[in-house]
């Protein structure tokens, strides 16, 4: 292959990369579009604080929303934020140097979190809740300084479906992270734009826009931490049965409080059966019909003529 070909074959490569960039862009825009729609996210007047942490979720979601604000039908602002917990090693310059370059506002916050964790929680102990509380607090603190109307935050759809996951299955509760929400204090609103992007899109995103990426050392060095199980356990179904993220998701978006069992939120107590029709009643007697995308997947791909032994 002479000098030629290899410049063709290379030029053919970088335009099928940028196909699949722009691709991936435009899937991205448009589910922090949908989530910002659905939940009213950002309004006209809105400056909206970019909780920058260095990984992948909050450099893809300052990216998108710089990009989104172009062209929005409303005006509001946006300052990044990064929390500089004081972590051995970390690399001060990295996240100024970048957001300088981007020619976005930017504020880092030096707090020395990382020294009141590491003394306060015992060796072998799962550091993220008290740094996380910590970190909150700072950033509470700093959006009433800064003006900020809202608070962004870079947790994506995988990340909402492990805390569902890690509130049943160690806390009792069917509770998850809602696209938006209400400080405990009343005075700030907290966003997810990332609610509806998927974790795989995100990182072959940040791959290709070779974002510099800076590693927690706090936690991320933490082995067996349970949220990181339930983030395996999801990958693997992910990887199993297709769809089966997607339907999980969807169930957070179609919840009947009158076929749970939580009587704060559905008068069990008060139902009578006085002949109505009522549109959160069941027929009692007709079996439930369930679809399993995985399996759907599996027997659309076999041939006419197959044969399935499994249940029904």
């Amino acid at each position: 292959m002479n000098a030629n070909t290899d410049v063709a074959a290379m030029t053919e490569a970088d335009k099928k990369a940028q196909y699949n960039l722009n691709k991936l862009t435009k899937w991205l825009r448009h589910g922090v579009g949908d989530a910002i729609n659905d939940f009213n996210m950002i309004e006209e007047g809105d400056r909206v604080m970019v909780c920058l942490s260095g990984g992948k979720d909050s450099y893809t979601m300052l990216d998108i929303l710089l990009s989104l604000q172009k062209s929005a039908p409303i005006d509001f602002s946006i300052i990044a934020v990064n929390l500089d917990q004081k972590q051995p090693g970390f690399p001060e310059h990295v996240l100024p140097e970048y957001l300088a370059a981007l020619g976005v506002e930017y504020k880092i916050i030096e707090e020395d979190t990382y020294s009141i964790v590491k003394r306060v929680v015992p060796d072998g102990k799962t550091t993220c809740g008290l740094c996380s509380r910590l970190r909150r607090g700072i950033l509470y603190r700093v959006a009433d300084e800064l003006g900020a109307t809202k608070i962004a935050l870079g947790h994506h759809r995988e990340d909402i479906l492990s805390t569902l996951f890690l509130n049943m299955f160690y806390g009792g509760k069917l509770k998850s992270m809602p696209p938006k929400l209400v400080s405990d204090d009343g005075k700030h609103i907290v966003i997810r734009p990332l609610a509806y992007c998927r974790e795989k899109d995100i990182i072959r995103y940040a791959e290709a826009k070779q974002f510099p990426i800076i590693p927690c050392n706090l936690c991320g060095s933490q082995p067996n931490l349970q949220r990181q199980v339930i983030g395996d356990m999801l990958a693997d179904w992910d990887k199993r049965f297709p769809g089966r993220i997607e339907s999980m998701f969807r169930s957070l978006r179609n919840v009947v409080p009158s076929h749970l069992a939580d009587p704060k939120i559905y008068d069990f107590v008060g139902i009578q059966a006085d002949g109505t029709p009522r549109d959160d009643g069941d027929k009692a007697f007709d079996r439930e019909s369930f679809s399993d995308p995985g399996r759907i997947s599996i027997l659309a791909s076999k041939p006419a003529d197959a044969h399935d032994c499994g249940e029904a």
